[in-house]
């Protein structure tokens, strides 16, 4: 597995639209937040470690988000991951949506998602146009990154779109690095794009508690996961 080479992100760095186009906030440099690490049982894999803003009244909204779509038992935000989720940011900033991210409470405007739950969406890492891997938050919390799989999936961020800002294929390599890295420390199962997800509303793994609480997303497309799966094939994940 080839060592994923690390540019860290300019204070300077435009901030860009998170899905649905919502503006977000001006960026801050991911730098300063960022050290470089290795994988634990992966010394070819590297990333920055650029942790999202985690407050008592984050864990707290978190908590009452994962009660009301997954558990009303809940006591805590700890998963047992089983399932990988690609994504794209349908922007071009890593910085951008990494600001984004930094918001605790999801903004009025995206109202089907506001009236869902007050906590902000997230992921657990953003991977750069260029290949550089950014986790945001340890891979066993709970985050609101993809309806019905919160509670067993890992999220995984890509910069970029289906038309704008296609993904590249240094994040193709990364993904596909970063998925076998997962796979190799937690007992993965499944390897799904966003697009795909509403297909399984039949499947065990699917728990939505609210069934009118759904949505159709496009990310991070057919052509891109071909790859990335291609490239983890001997790993035997299942898709759909």
């Amino acid at each position: 597995m080839r060592v994923l080479v690390l540019v860290l992100l300019a204070a300077c760095s435009r901030p860009a639209p998170h899905r649905d186009e919502t503006r977000v906030p001006a960026a801050v440099p991911v730098a300063d937040a960022a050290r470089a690490d290795a994988a634990p049982d992966a010394p070819g894999l590297v990333f920055v470690d650029a942790p999202i803003r985690w407050t008592d009244e984050r864990a707290q909204l978190t908590l009452e988000y994962r009660r009301r779509h997954s558990d009303p038992d809940a006591r805590d935000l700890t998963i047992a991951p089983t399932v990988i989720v690609l994504h794209y940011t349908d922007g071009d900033s890593a910085a951008g949506t990494r600001a984004y991210f930094d918001n605790v409470r999801i903004e009025a405007a995206r109202k089907d998602l506001a009236r869902a739950g007050a906590v902000n969406v997230s992921a657990h890492f953003l991977v750069d146009r260029d290949g550089t891997i950014y986790r945001l938050q340890p891979e066993t919390r709970f985050a609101r990154h993809c309806i019905g799989l919160n509670h067993i999936a890992i999220g995984i961020e890509n910069v970029g779109d289906g038309d704008r800002h296609p993904l590249t294929d240094a994040q193709v390599e990364a993904d596909a690095a970063l998925v076998r890295d997962l796979a190799a420390r937690y007992p993965i199962t499944h390897l799904l794009g966003h697009y795909e997800v509403m297909k399984l509303r039949d499947s065990p793994l699917y728990v939505e508690r609210d069934p009118a609480y759904h949505n159709d997303k496009p990310d991070p497309g057919e052509r891109f996961m071909a790859k990335v799966r291609e490239r983890v094939a001997d790993l035997g994940l299942r898709g759909l």
